[in-house]
């Protein structure tokens, strides 16, 4: 059955799109190299139609499928299971800009468009679309509407999903859904654009999707501040909201230990200002001049800095400046990699608890595990942190997770829902987070969900195993 298979495969997206032997890892291990998956094989179709083909192939013989993107994920949603036997999904070919409606500010763009690539098509046509990542070089808008990303620019214009006015899906059936109409009001039934988005392949296969496009901002101002506790943080949120309103379109935050990795990991990244508990990446987008946004931040900073909120400030002179702060920011993830497995959460709490989620949980976890290293920061402006939690100085990272990652996340987990938060904000669920999900969300929710699945992927063939 399997080479008979592999053989209709090749008939229907061409021998050269269809691997099966040879070294596969680029497909098969996960970005945080925590998962390893065998396929029977991976399967590179060029076009909508031939999605669907594969799809009607696979589930005449019973055969599973994991649809994957870029491969960023932090979740283990889209690498296959061990056994040899599900087909890998890899949706890179689908690469087209296929229109750009300037005056509805849509851009309709296949699954397998890479993000920068969008957002360097969009900025040719003076446009913006305001989603950005770390991994924005090799990220797909697929996997990124598949589990719902955030990114930085969240605060002022909402997640993936709030960034797509509609999608084309591939059903589990083979069939294809047309809903690219790029609309903004479109009452007629059920939103099934809500309902694919976020599901992680497990409920249909993204092909495309009409994008949101706004103008482009006349300038962006980005600055650094510092201050001496997360709820100065919180403070200088509301003063920034309540000064520039919508023009504050980044908020982020770093605790002195994400940035001591980056100082140790990256050395040619110059911090501007001196170490301190915690540091604010704040970006504003006007659309009148720099002048104005240069303006409106420093006045901002200053009513901080008279009250007592931060403790100092640097302006960015220059988009050199601004990229090299960012890049700040950027570079915790890839140091914490340089220095070893950690206990990753990526979680959402309202941010008025956030000071006394931190306070409470660090508190808990240095008493569980002394000299444990909290690597806290994120968009504090939407309530995201990714709080991760790595070993203590001398002590082997891959023996710290395997040892106590089960026991930190009970007590982070515990935490997040005693402060009223969510175990997952914007990385998905997939495999890692697949038990917790099952033990915290309500049995209602829970009964729903399996429902539509049921509904949707009656013989579970989409990406069995990942969210449910």
């Amino acid at each position: 059955m399997s080479e008979a298979l592999i053989a209709a495969l090749r008939q229907l997206v061409g021998a050269a799109n269809v691997l099966a032997d040879g070294d596969l890892s680029a497909y098969e291990v996960d970005w945080r190299k925590r998962y390893r998956g065998k396929a029977l094989a991976v399967v590179r179709p060029g076009s909508t139609r031939e999605v669907a083909a594969v799809v009607r192939a696979c589930g005449a013989l019973g055969v599973s499928l994991v649809p994957q993107g870029g491969n960023t994920g932090l979740v283990g949603a889209s690498v296959p299971d061990t056994s040899g036997k599900q087909v890998l999904l890899h949706l890179g070919r689908l690469s087209r800009v296929r229109a750009t409606d300037v005056a509805n500010l849509t851009m309709t763009v296949e699954a397998g468009c890479v993000l920068q690539a969008v957002q360097q098509a969009a900025d040719e046509q003076g446009l913006l679309i305001p989603l950005s990542m770390a991994s924005e070089g090799s990220a797909t808008i697929g996997g990124n509407l598949a589990t719902n990303a955030g990114g930085t620019q969240v605060l002022r214009y909402g997640n993936a999903r709030e960034l797509c006015l509609g999608l084309e899906v591939v059903t589990a059936t083979g069939e294809v859904w047309d809903g690219l109409s790029g609309l903004r009001k479109d009452n007629t039934g059920y939103d099934l654009r809500d309902l694919f988005i976020g599901s992680e392949g497990t409920l249909g296969i993204l092909t495309a999707a009409a994008l949101r496009l706004f103008p482009r901002p006349a300038a962006r101002m980005t600055a650094l501040a510092t201050c001496n506790r997360l709820e100065r943080c919180v403070e200088l949120l509301q003063q920034a909201l309540g000064r520039c309103a919508a023009a504050l379109t980044g908020f982020e935050v770093m605790n002195a230990q994400s940035l001591a990795l980056v100082r140790r990991h990256f050395t040619q990244l110059r911090q501007p200002l001196p170490a301190a508990p915690w540091t604010v990446l704040l970006e504003l987008s006007d659309a009148e001049s720099e002048a104005h946004a240069r303006a409106l931040l420093e006045a901002t900073l200053a009513g901080a800095l008279d009250r007592g909120v931060i403790t100092d400030a640097a302006v960015a002179e220059s988009l050199d400046q601004a990229s090299a702060l960012w890049h700040l920011r950027e570079a915790i993830p890839l140091a914490q990699a340089e220095e070893g497995l950690n206990v990753k959460h990526d979680i959402a709490l309202p941010v008025s608890r956030i000071p006394a989620f931190c306070a409470a949980t660090d508190a808990a976890l240095e008493r569980a595990f002394p000299g444990v290293r909290l690597v806290n920061f994120g968009h504090l402006g939407d309530g995201n942190l990714h709080y991760n939690v790595q070993a203590p100085e001398g002590i082997a990272a891959a023996d710290f997770l395997r040892d106590h990652e089960t026991a930190v996340n009970e007590l982070v987990y515990d935490a997040v829902v005693a402060h009223a938060g969510s175990i997952s904000a914007e990385h998905g669920i997939g495999q890692l987070k697949r038990e917790q999900l099952a033990r915290r969300k309500p049995k209602a929710a829970l009964a729903l969900m399996r429902s539509i699945k049921a509904a949707l992927d009656p013989h579970g063939l989409l990406n069995p195993g990942r969210v449910l």
